[in-house]
């Protein structure tokens, strides 16, 4: 991107918490702490300053699948990006006294998470449609599990896990290739080969309504079903119906729930995709006695999209919409920095943006009623945060 000042490098690890032992559940989010903590060479503070003085910024994020580490800088700090995450990647000290200091601080993370019901909802969610499955379960971990975590415990996982067949770099901005590769190549210490984590897909997603009654001024729902796995070649349809469903301002559910009845501020719809597994789910925050009002709303809808589809103008806007949001994500580093390094990691190759455009150009209704059949029949599974009961989420049309 030489029109670009900037670099974005991310180092993209292929585990996440689905990934983890019950007895270490948390042990993929201990780590994305752990590794800014120090390394041998390099302490905390060390780290932070570092980046400071370049006037970048850093971070990182796990998920069920994956765990990314990624720093932004002007083009010129190119060098210290690959330096700096390389040192934080293979050579982490994982000194006893910041293992406590950030066991200290994920605790309070996991009450914090507790205390939000509109994050907890879709966890609540998760744990209903993947029962008994790791995909289930919080990428936190728990109080249990985080408490009981030993040092050895986690310095094993990053052992086995964080070898470079498991590890993706990406970078994206005003960058030279050959460096970055040469400059990687210096600065990797780690201990070669790995392999990716071997993953059992679910049985059979889960049914049902579960209400954690909770005092609060609002009543947070989460209702779906199971879908797609992130490799179907039915995924580009699904996102097409997802948007027409609630990815937008335009979708059914925005225009009916809070535009024309104004039940509810924030109303939407997602799609979450794994190995061997996915979810397609609505939310809504609504005051508890409309409760059983919007959730026999969603399901109507829900119902609706199963016998009649989607209209050919609902298609178009869809298709115009996913393509327009591609666009405009490319004139990003770091945007276009996780897209390389999710795609490779995920689906072991970096997809040119003229075939995703042609894949989204040629939807057909037929693509859509044909997703619609496959995915929207399934078992639905409702989840509620709130003051209120399972009683209180009957229909009413």
């Amino acid at each position: 991107m030489p029109d670009t000042r900037s670099i974005a490098v991310g180092f993209w690890v292929g585990t996440g918490s689905r990934d983890e032992d019950p007895k270490v559940a948390g042990a993929s989010h201990f780590l994305e702490h752990l590794l800014f903590k120090g390394t041998e060479r390099r302490t905390a503070r060390d780290i932070a300053e570092s980046v400071d003085e370049v006037g970048g910024d850093s971070n990182a994020f796990t998920t069920k699948e994956y765990t990314a580490f990624y720093i932004r800088v002007l083009s010129e700090a190119q060098a210290l990006a690959i330096d700096l995450l390389s040192d934080i990647m293979w050579a982490p000290a994982f000194r006893l006294v910041d293992v406590e200091a950030e066991r200290e601080v994920i605790g309070e993370e996991i009450l914090m998470h507790a205390e939000e019901p509109a994050d907890l909802v879709h966890e609540l969610f998760a744990a209903t449609l993947f029962p008994d499955h790791s995909l289930g379960r919080d990428v936190l971990g728990d109080e249990k599990t985080i408490s009981a975590m030993e040092r050895d415990q986690i310095a094993a996982f990053h052992a086995q896990h964080y070898r470079p067949a498991n590890i993706v770099l990406s970078a994206a901005g005003d960058l030279d290739h050959d460096e970055i590769v040469a400059s990687t190549e210096r600065a990797f210490t780690g201990s070669v080969g790995g392999v990716q984590p071997a993953r059992v897909a679910p049985a059979q997603p889960g049914g049902g309504r579960v209400v954690l009654n909770r005092p609060g001024e609002q009543a947070h729902l989460v209702v779906g079903v199971s879908a797609l796995d992130r490799d179907d070649e039915d995924r580009y349809a699904l996102a097409a119906v997802n948007h027409v469903l609630g990815g937008g301002m335009s979708s059914r559910l925005f225009q009916e729930i809070r535009e024309r009845r104004g039940l509810a501020y924030s109303v939407y719809s997602y799609r979450a995709s794994y190995q061997g597994a996915g979810a397609l789910a609505i939310y809504v925050g609504t005051s508890p006695a409309r409760a059983g009002e919007v959730h026999g709303l969603i399901e109507a809808e829900l119902d609706r999209l199963v016998a009649d589809g989607i209209s050919e103008r609902e298609l178009a806007m869809a298709k115009s919409h996913l393509l327009g949001s591609l666009a405009l994500s490319l004139e990003d580093s770091g945007a276009r920095m996780s897209r390389l390094g999710r795609s490779e990691l995920v689906h072991g190759r970096v997809p040119p943006v003229e075939e995703l455009e042609q894949r989204l150009q040629e939807l057909t209704m037929a693509d859509v009623e044909r997703v619609v059949a496959r995915v929207l029949p399934g078992p639905r599974v409702v989840a509620g945060v709130g003051p209120f009961t399972e009683e209180d989420l009957q229909h009413r049309h």
